[in-house]
């Protein structure tokens, strides 16, 4: 009898054992796909706000380009090519804008990167050198802004 009891909390140890080591190996694998998860995603947020910002760099680069062809004499390049190059980079910059809300859960930070892409657009419509000038300088603190913002979500 007693070997029967011996063998049973043996038994009972072992499985006890078995269902602790089981518990803990689900939670480490449960927070490595959750720390995988984040850092996946930390990653693409990465990517998004990179490349946005980047696009809006370049588009802003453009319009500017686009303003002194269109006001300064002589221009430098013919206006037409330059608008058409600026509505493929506005488009761009509206593609890598969506990405960025699609993956940020931040309010502030979606209203600010809309915010900032009307902004450069801008740059367009000014009147003479000075409101561009003033614009110039606006879009790109609000450029270096949206990134320190920004980085703060990654």
């Amino acid at each position: 009898m007693e070997s029967i009891i011996a063998s049973a909390v043996a038994v009972l140890g072992t499985l006890l054992g078995s269902g602790i080591t089981l518990a803990f190996q689900q939670r480490t694998t449960d927070r490595s796909h959750q720390f995988a998860r984040r850092e996946k995603l930390r990653q693409e947020r990465l990517d998004a706000y990179s490349a946005y910002a980047g696009t809006l760099v370049n588009y802003r680069r453009c319009l500017i380009h686009l303003w002194f062809c269109e006001h300064e004499q002589p221009p430098p390049e013919e206006p037409d090519a330059v608008r058409i190059r600026a509505y493929d980079l506005r488009s761009a910059a509206q593609e890598a804008l969506f990405r960025v809300q699609m993956l940020t859960d931040d309010a502030d930070l979606n209203r600010a990167a809309g915010d900032v892409l009307d902004d450069v657009t801008m740059l367009q419509k000014a009147q003479d050198r000075v409101a561009l000038d003033e614009l110039r300088v606006r879009t790109r603190d609000d450029i270096a802004r949206l990134v320190s913002s920004a980085k703060q979500h990654l």
